[in-house]
């Protein structure tokens, strides 16, 4: 692939999205490649990493032992459930490469050990498996995708390591470069449906893991704080050891990181993302030279699907981050 100078790859250097005619705007698209069928789930091997301060990463293995390793991280809420990771894990294993999926803390299932648990800005997670992923296997090249929220903590990382982070190539996918314009944007029409699920969600992990025993938040006000702004500032940001809300955003969001960038790495994005507004998509001065930005003007949220004939979908998405990856094999 050819990149212009100021870092960002044009459309045209990758093959050409094209919509799904039949899957207008911008919920069709992000609600068809969540919740239709993505096929089999792929065979996984499940590993439970113990960390260091008492709590545990639930790790899933797919493919061999051959060919690059390539970490995955899910988005908001996620899973190696979630359909994008079973699409992606499938085309991994069998291009005969191998993947490792990593659930943040507290999303396989089972609430982890710590009143902490995840979000868009932690990193040391994913740094400490790199880690232990390159010395257990030093002669093999790793790579990393980044879903949503995955896509922010990747590209997050990717900027805090420089020339230090021991990845052969990356990928996001619909990161939220700024996660305070992103809180605004789910609180706005249509998206809110959005928020409600994932707050939902949200809401349903906390009671569980404070059934029994004491919780640092007050659960009785949880039911009021309803949008991502109230249960980042009441329940994110104190549980994370941030002052609010805001300054969970301000040091948390990926944008800030994206000039010191050295590993390369692609990001795919569409202008019509119901779960990011369209000003707070990074400018191409904003990327470093090793950064490759794909912006489409439809896909949704990791949607990105194509096709011609009604309800036969094509995942573009896909199909280039494999692309992406096979490109970079060294």
């Amino acid at each position: 692939m050819k990149s212009p100078s100021n870092g960002a790859v044009a459309l045209h250097d990758l093959n050409p999205f094209r919509p799904a005619w039949w899957l207008p705007g911008p919920h069709l698209p992000t609600l068809w490649a969540a919740l239709t069928n993505p096929g089999p789930n792929p065979d996984v091997r499940v590993e439970r990493l113990q960390l260091s301060d008492g709590d545990f990463l639930d790790l899933c293995w797919v493919g061999g032992d051959s060919g690059p390793l390539v970490v995955l991280m899910h988005g908001l809420e996620g899973s190696v459930n979630s359909n994008y990771a079973v699409r992606i894990s499938n085309k991994i294993a069998k291009a005969g490469w191998g993947a490792v999926f990593m659930h943040f803390r507290g999303c396989s299932g089972e609430p982890n050990r710590q009143d902490r648990s995840y979000h868009s800005g932690e990193t040391e997670d994913f740094r400490n498996l790199v880690s232990i992923l390159r010395k257990r296997e030093p002669k093999r090249q790793i790579m990393a995708l980044g879903y949503s929220l995955g896509g922010n903590v990747l590209l997050k990382y990717l900027g805090e390591s420089g020339e230090q982070a021991p990845l052969a190539a990356a990928a996001a996918i619909s990161p939220p470069f700024e996660l305070a314009a992103g809180a605004n944007r789910l609180n706005r029409g249509a998206s809110k449906l959005y928020q409600r699920h994932l707050i939902d969600s949200l809401h349903g992990k906390v009671r569980q893991k404070f059934a029994s025993r004491a919780a640092p938040i007050s659960l009785d006000k949880l039911r009021h704080w309803r949008d991502f702004r109230s249960f980042d500032d009441h329940v994110t940001a104190p549980l994370h050891g941030f002052i609010d809300a805001e300054e969970y955003y301000a040091q948390s969001s990926c944008r800030q990181y994206l000039p010191a960038i050295k590993v390369q790495t692609l990001i795919i994005h569409s202008r019509d993302d119901p779960f990011l507004s369209s000003d707070a998509i990074p400018a191409s001065e904003e990327l470093s030279t090793s950064t490759h930005l794909v912006l489409t003007n439809r896909g949704g949220h990791v949607g990105f699907v194509a096709g011609r004939i009604p309800f036969k979908a094509d995942y573009w998405l896909d199909e280039q981050l494999m692309a992406w990856l096979r490109a970079s094999i060294k």
